[in-house]
């Protein structure tokens, strides 16, 4: 290896497997340098730049840079960064101030902070480091792979979204299981299921007989929905995971469910209608709490006009879309009634970002649009769910507008990862649009 110096670092020091972290890493999951600690860690002078200039954000992002840089200020106390600082599980930490352009091919512009870093990367190479480039850009990485550089996504908190948790299961048996089901309201039955999970029992010679359960880990056995009868604020399920939704939604020992599905299947409207029936009629809870992430603006609702409800109501359209419909689905004076549900407190919208540091108890939290967020941020919200609180995702993995997450990374899909055998836990993907004939076309052929 080559004894030159990278800011007085002999090349040396770098022996071993090294990665050079792309600052979306850092912004998108603040505790990223820990995942990395055992090798080596390379960041460069345009990271901590844009670091820099992130952490004047109020939002996720913001927070995740100034975590990040006082991170790296505690290491400072180690050595020096220029020279490589140890990092807890034995590895180090370099930072480069050079730019390295002139080991950019012809027509890549040096100006660049993304190409910089890819500079940065061939210098590497060249003198016999084996480096890794991190990054949540997918261009970076095409841009890398071009170059001769290995890029690669961040895996950490990722899921196989092909294998992804369904929520409900088929099950095949005789007739004299789904007859039992029906007279003693429960059967025991093996397989490996999670706890609440959907079970359709069928005869497997009368495909016609069926009989919906759900799975009790408490019991250990398959037992007939509770609510497969309810029509919360006159909702009536229209398909089989529909029922399980609400069956989820109404269970007021389930305290968090997701619901993932396109547009149309009813995610949002079946949450609203369960969590009315819950405050309002049940009075179970004190109140709905609903929240979307602020995602196609990319700033925070403060530089908008007007109150907090001002401010969120072009967001909230789907949801006033929704509770007009349940509260006068003929649409005759249904503005006057969703307003009353605000005015009387019955229901309280709120920005995501402004959830964190709160504590909500009693609460109907129905988080909508979830997929647009990072699994730290929906740690962040459901870790505020206080005492008898319930919580409710909602989203579609495939309908992301956040440029760092993908349906394997995003906060939704990494919940139903990660829960899926707790047993106040409870989800079920919604397959078929029920909007219109129109809009279920639209979702399978566009």
């Amino acid at each position: 290896m080559s004894e030159s110096k990278i800011n007085g670092v002999k090349l040396a020091a770098m022996q071993g497997r090294c990665f050079l972290l792309d600052t979306n890493v850092l912004l998108h999951d603040a505790t990223v340098l820990e995942a990395f600690d055992e090798h080596h860690i390379i960041l460069t002078v345009d990271v901590l730049e844009e670091l820099d200039r992130f952490k004047r954000e109020n939002d996720e992002r913001g927070r995740n840079a100034r975590h990040v840089i006082r991170a790296i200020d505690d290491l400072r106390a180690a050595g020096h960064l220029r020279e490589g600082v140890p990092l807890p599980a034995g590895g180090m930490l370099f930072v480069l101030v050079d730019t390295y352009v002139e080991h950019l091919p012809r027509g890549m512009d040096g100006s660049i902070p993304d190409n910089r870093i890819l500079a940065a990367a061939l210098f590497l190479i060249e003198n016999g480091i084996d480096v890794t480039f991190i990054t949540k850009d997918i261009n970076a990485r095409v841009k890398g792979d071009a170059l001769g550089i290995r890029s690669e996504d961040l895996l950490r908190s990722t899921v196989n979204i092909d294998e992804l948790y369904n929520g409900w299961s088929e099950v095949d048996c005789q007739a004299a299981v789904i007859d039992s089901f029906y007279e003693m309201g429960h059967v025991e039955y093996e397989g490996d299921w999670r706890p609440n999970e959907g079970i359709l029992l069928r005869n497997e010679t009368n495909p016609k007989q069926t009989a919906l359960g759900i799975f009790r880990q408490d019991t250990g056995r398959i037992e007939k929905l509770v609510h497969e009868d309810a029509h919360p604020w006159g909702l009536h399920a229209l398909n089989l995971q529909q029922h399980f939704a609400l069956e989820l939604l109404l269970r007021d020992d389930i305290r968090l469910v997701t619901m993932l599905g396109q547009a149309g299947t009813g995610k949002t409207l079946l949450a609203l209608a369960a969590g009315l029936h819950k405050v309002a009629d049940e009075k179970v809870y004190r109140r709905i709490m609903v929240s979307r992430p602020i995602m196609p603006l990319g700033r925070d609702i403060g530089y908008l006009p007007g109150t907090k409800e001002e401010k969120l109501e072009s967001w909230m359209e789907p949801i006033f879309d929704n509770l007009q419909y349940l509260v006068d689905p003929q649409l005759e004076q249904s503005s006057e009634k969703v307003d009353y549900l605000f005015d009387s407190g019955m229901i309280e919208v709120e920005a995501v970002t402004y959830i964190r540091g709160r504590s909500l108890p009693l609460l109907f939290i129905i988080i909508d649009e979830a997929q647009n967020l990072t699994p730290h941020e929906v740690k962040t919200v459901v870790s505020r769910a206080g005492h008898d609180t319930k919580v409710v995702l909602t989203g579609d993995a495939y309908q992301i507008d956040n440029p760092y997450l993908d349906a394997a990374s995003n906060g939704l899909t990494y919940v139903v990862e990660r829960f899926q055998h707790e047993s106040i836990y409870g989800h079920v993907t919604l397959a078929k649009s029920e909007r219109s004939e129109l809009a279920s076309l639209a979702a399978k052929l566009l």
